[in-house]
């Protein structure tokens, strides 16, 4: 497997799909209308066992049109090894544990981890993160982004965790370089909306 680079996995791309706690057909299935729409990047969360069977299912059915699939919800050196059973191409947290990171970087697959504040934004970008997810972004809200982005201009994120589909362009617009999206890409004109076809 090529190593991910998350600037050209990110390039261009506005929206994330994090298809949670689904079977494995019904993933594939969201995975396909997600790709079929416009939609590149595909995370599959792993935080609750047995999770990994829908992660393994939407890689193979990505390794078949070219796209890779990330592994959410890493939180232990566990959800690693199983994330990397798995096959996928990259791993997401919702917070920032450097032991994670250095444990997924070392399975060779790059890490996305979750921050918050200032102080793990400046912890991340130590530890060479210029890619981080944002999370609860709705909690955060667009200000976050943009009041982020004076002290960290060099810094990207994803916002994740309840940002409606009809607040995605005031993300974008205050900072925010994609954004996370779950069920609502099952909806056609969701997902038209989201990605402009």
């Amino acid at each position: 497997m090529t190593r991910i680079d998350f600037d050209a996995l990110f390039d261009g791309q506005r929206v994330m799909a994090i298809l949670r706690g689904l079977p494995p057909a019904e993933t594939v299935a969201l995975a396909e209308t997600a790709w079929d729409g416009g939609v590149e990047l595909v995370e599959v969360p792993i935080g609750q066992p047995g999770q990994e069977k829908a992660l393994a299912a939407a890689v193979e059915a990505g390794a078949k049109r070219g796209h890779a699939v990330g592994a959410g919800t890493v939180v232990s050196a566990d959800h690693v090894a199983r994330a990397r059973e798995a096959g996928a191409a990259y791993t997401v947290a919702p917070g920032l544990d450097v032991s994670v990171l250095e444990a997924s970087e070392s399975a060779g697959m790059p890490h996305l981890p979750g921050v918050a504040t200032a102080s793990e934004l400046q912890l991340a970008a130590a530890h060479g993160r210029r890619w981080v997810k944002v999370f609860p972004a709705a909690a955060l809200g667009p200000a976050w982004f943009k009041a982020m982005r004076g002290p960290f201009p060099d810094m990207r994120f994803v916002a994740t965790g309840g940002v409606a589909v009809d607040e995605v362009d005031a993300y974008l617009r205050a900072g925010a370089s994609v954004i996370g999206i779950g069920s609502a890409l099952a909806d056609p004109a969701a997902l038209a909306k989201l990605t402009g076809r």
